[in-house]
């Protein structure tokens, strides 16, 4: 592809930040991209930072307010963070509005250039930044417009997401048109062929190791069986009644819309905790009773659909969260209905059980604590076991939390997460729950939903509670995600979910009446149930399940039917399908990475040898060889303390919990699986510091240098009678522009006589001796003999190099030539597919607007703008194929090959080792 733009839909836990490191680190080493912008949830933001550095030794800096203020006391006010640095990550919600989005727009240009401004742009948790499905017809949020002002000046793009279609056309395309707006448009169904051009998608379940073994854990799903009492029975049933009688007197009405929204949230905080819903009924009666409400106006319509709609987006920090969720209440309840009697008799009475109830332990958190007794501390004494607790409000978070403290289980033995926290409190929790269990006493993480996303908790973790049944299920595939994923060392994960007393999944008899406790928990458990079996199309059947679950919360509903989301979900699975059949390209990918390995001779005994040599250059103190437990000798290395640079390049050896400096091992296999020992690959700093400096020591001048690429092997006689020369050299053929479109390493050479040269022309015939060749210890008669052959013959090895260019060049003028025309020819293609389907979609969109006036306004106005970018899209498809095939014949144009020696190898017969002599 011209442009590398990438769907990358694998499934929760599989590691697509690692794909997508993998997609950044090869277009840089192919010098097809420079700079690289991330924009993730505001909680993966230094995650993202220590995975690109660790796994890949890239440096990334985080643009937020605090690095704006840094930025401008270094380099003066007017510095643009955007520009400040080749490789950043910034949140989404930073970057949506203010001071972020300003700056952006200050440098972007006002047209899309060609080449693009920027060369690579990362969204994770691309779901995110779709169009907000709404009631007929998916709204864009600020996180869409975002990526729609930002994706046009990026060459390549790479969209995360376990859940990339959410059942909604619209939603879908949308996405996919930010990714890749040449191959897709809004509101248009994308083409098989050109989605699998741009989509990865791979399931868990799909994964298997060399023996066809599964490589995840089992999923089980437990519950955490609840005795209610009869007053939470009753107060269950009294909030059924009050929201069922104010439901009824504004059935049919603009109230009505303000009305639902309010009391899903008090049952949904209901079934969280006593504290939730205290302070949500707190803020409902209080507006409720400030003053008559007023007749709800059309713009009042709008002001509370934004407020609602602000309300559900996803915060990184649950204050805001709390904030946007009261505002909406505020404003629906303004709009609402006045109390009748009976209803201020009802609402008295659930506030006066709320505040008794708020600091109080209820049968849930009695049903968590015995929980804990029996897992965590079955004989009184704690085990090596961890639990994750989430729930999605910080309320609930606050109240279990002096629940635990109360009741023993506090101090070290919990930890605490919340979207509040500061990066470095929250990776310090990580760091103490993922240590191992004998280094860090913590045994239990409560966590919020806002800090869940992305973080990793699998190490010494497979228990996992949900302290209240998600209504949105992609939320609980997420919390899931968290110890069922890549890493995961035991063979089963454990999910509990609350349900009532005498709850039995085998038996769901479907007659327990909603509204009740024990119906509505019946309800969420067999959707519970539904979620598991069909995760494959979660994206899509999953708001469907939670249309349904508050359809059912609200009385209007009884069963839980998804067939026809099934039926539509098998109809998108074409196109969101999940590779199958992977275990034997798994097994073919892992050959060649074997065969690669062997080729440059990557074993973990040569990257050590180039550090120790660095080190010895660089007048470092040496590593130390030490033991380890299940180490071989040999294989673990302390690592000195360093100054300077070199300093920098071990960061990253402390532990993340305890601080102790650890050893470092180059074998892959000692590191798989532990902590107390680091993993220094062909990326890491240290091994990137060690090759910089022996490439600058072959590089430098002969007087001061102390590396030379000069060797002397010794060839079996019957392959050789005679010495000869090999020259490695790297050949660099650049377009227009400098644009690097090839290099490689080239082999040329031939046979070293005292007053001539022959060159061996047979490329396959010089690759085996050098391959046969072996080191020889070479004398200083022996090597002053082939210096004097080398040096009277010097202009005709020269010519030899010279001439294997000229052949290399010859033949990739083709294979240029071709990648050339192949890339304007997809890219005319691709376009000229793209202005039929939005040709065809504009002549058939006529009948949706017959029904417009029913929708709400909001919803009629993106229809709208929807058409209209689809009319200026095929008006700008002419020019942009004029600009793009220029941009293409410009980059390959001229193509000119610069050869560069690199080493030179002398072959000698090892029979004539030291015999040598000039003749």
């Amino acid at each position: 592809m011209a442009r590398v733009n990438l769907l990358i839909a694998d499934d929760v836990g599989l590691g697509k930040t690692i794909e997508a490191g993998l997609v950044i680190q090869e277009l840089l080493v192919r010098h097809r991209a420079r700079s690289v912008m991330i924009v993730c949830p505001a909680t993966l933001q230094v995650k993202w930072q220590m995975e690109m550095q660790e796994k890949f030794g890239l440096e990334f800096r985080i643009v937020d307010t605090d690095y704006v203020k840094t930025l401008r006391r270094e380099r003066g006010i007017h510095a643009n963070p955007w520009t400040s640095f080749p490789r950043l990550i910034s949140s989404m919600d930073w970057i949506k509005s203010g001071e972020g989005l300003r700056l952006l727009k200050d440098i972007l240009p006002p047209h899309v250039t060609y080449p693009r401004k920027f060369d690579i742009l990362v969204v994770d948790e691309a779901h995110n930044v779709a169009p907000a499905a709404a009631t007929r017809y998916a709204l864009e949020s600020q996180r869409t417009r975002l990526i729609r002002t930002l994706a046009p000046h990026f060459s390549h793009r790479l969209f995360l997401s376990a859940t990339p279609h959410n059942g909604y056309q619209e939603s879908f395309t949308s996405l996919l048109e930010l990714l890749d707006d040449q191959r897709f448009a809004r509101t248009v169904m994308p083409d098989e062929r050109q989605l699998h051009r741009v989509m990865v998608r791979r399931m868990k379940s799909d994964i298997v190791d060399a023996d066809g073994q599964p490589v995840f854990p089992v999923r089980r799903l437990q519950c955490l069986e609840i005795a209610y009492s009869d007053e939470e029975r009753d107060i269950h049933r009294l909030l059924r009644e009050f929201t069922a009688t104010r439901a009824h007197s504004v059935k049919g009405t603009r109230y009505e819309f303000g009305t639902d929204f309010v009391h899903m949230l008090l049952k949904k905080r209901l079934f969280s905790s006593p504290m939730a819903f205290a302070i949500t009924l707190a803020k409902h009666r209080e507006t409720l009773l400030r003053g008559r409400p007023r007749i709800a106006t059309a713009l009042d319509d709008r002001i509370l659909r934004k407020a609602i709609v602000r309300s559900e987006e996803e915060y990184s920090d649950e204050e805001k969260a709390e904030e946007a969720q009261l505002e909406a209440v505020e404003v629906a309840t303004e709009m609402a209905v006045a109390l009748g009697e009976t209803e201020r008799a009802m609402l008295d009475r659930l506030t006066e059980w709320a505040e008794k109830h708020k600091n109080r332990v209820d049968a849930k958190a009695k049903a968590i604590l015995h929980w804990l007794d029996t897992y965590l501390k079955p004989d009184g004494k704690w085990n090596d076991k961890r639990v994750v607790l989430f729930t999605e409000y910080r309320a609930t978070h606050v109240w279990l939390h002096q629940i635990f403290t109360a009741n023993g289980y506090g101090g070290d033995r919990l930890a605490i997460l919340h979207g509040s926290m500061r990066p470095d409190e929250r990776e310090a929790v990580k760091a103490a729950f993922q240590a191992n269990p004998d280094v860090a006493p913590v045994r239990i993480l409560l966590a919020t939903d806002a800090a869940s996303e992305g973080i990793d908790l699998q190490n010494h973790c497979n228990y996992l509670i949900h302290v209240e049944i998600p209504w949105n299920p992609n939320v609980m595939e997420q919390r899931n995600g968290r110890i069922d994923r890549h890493g995961q060392r035991q063979k089963e994960v454990f999910i509990w979910h609350p349900v009532s007393q005498g709850f039995d999944p085998r038996k769901i008899s479907g007659h327990r009446r909603l509204g009740e406790i024990e119906g509505d928990h019946e309800y969420l458990m067999r959707a519970v149930l539904k979620v598991d079996t069909i995760r494959e199309d979660l994206g899509s059947v999953g708001p469907v399940i939670a249309k349904q679950i508050e359809e059912a919360m609200l009385g209007r509903r009884t069963g839980l039917d998804t067939g026809a989301a099934e039926a539509n979900a098998a109809k998108a699975r074409r196109f969101v399908a999940a590779e199958r059949k992977l275990q034997e390209r798994i097994a073919r990918l892992h050959e060649k990475l074997v065969e690669a390995k062997r080729d440059f001779h990557l074993d973990p005994e040569n990257v050590h040898r180039a550090v120790e040599i660095a080190l010895e250059l660089a007048e470092k103190p040496p590593l130390k060889s030490v033991s380890l437990s299940d180490v071989p000798n040999g294989k673990a290395f302390e690592v000195p303390v360093l100054p300077g640079s070199w300093g920098r390049a071990t960061v990253g050896l402390e532990h993340p919990h305890t601080g102790v400096r650890r050893p470092i091992t180059f074998d892959h296999e000692v590191a798989k699986g532990r902590d107390d020992v680091v993993l220094v690959h062909l990326e890491h700093k240290l091994v990137q510091m060690s090759l910089r400096l022996l490439r600058e020591e072959i590089w430098k001048l002969d007087d001061v240098k102390l590396l030379h690429r000069v060797t002397v092997r010794a060839v079996p006689d019957e392959e050789l009678d005679r010495p000869a020369v090999a020259i490695w050299s790297r050949l660099v053929v650049t377009g227009g522009g400098h644009h690097r479109l090839h290099e490689e390493l080239t082999l040329s050479g031939g046979e070293l006589e005292h007053k001539s040269f022959r060159r061996i022309a047979q490329v396959g015939k010089l690759e085996a001796l050098v391959e046969k060749a072996e080191p020889v210890s070479c004398g200083d008669d022996l090597f002053a003999i082939l210096k004097d052959r080398f040096e009277r013959n010097e202009e005709a090895i020269r010519a030899a190099v010279e001439a294997r260019s000229r052949e290399r060049l010859k033949y990739l003028e083709n294979t240029l030539n071709r990648r050339k025309e192949s890339e304007i020819g997809d890219l005319m293609a691709v376009l000229d597919d793209l202005a039929k389907t939005i040709g065809k979609e504009l002549a058939d969109s006529g009948p949706q607007f017959v029904q417009l006036t029913l929708w709400p306004e909001e919803e009629r106005n993106q229809l709208k703008r929807d058409i209209e970018a689809l009319k200026a899209r095929l008006a700008r498809i002419p020019e942009e194929k004029k600009s793009e095939a220029a941009a293409v014949e410009s980059r390959y144009a001229d193509p000119t090959a610069r050869t560069f020696p690199v080493a030179v190898v002398f072959l000698v017969p090892r029979s004539s080792t030291g015999k040598v002599r000039p003749t």
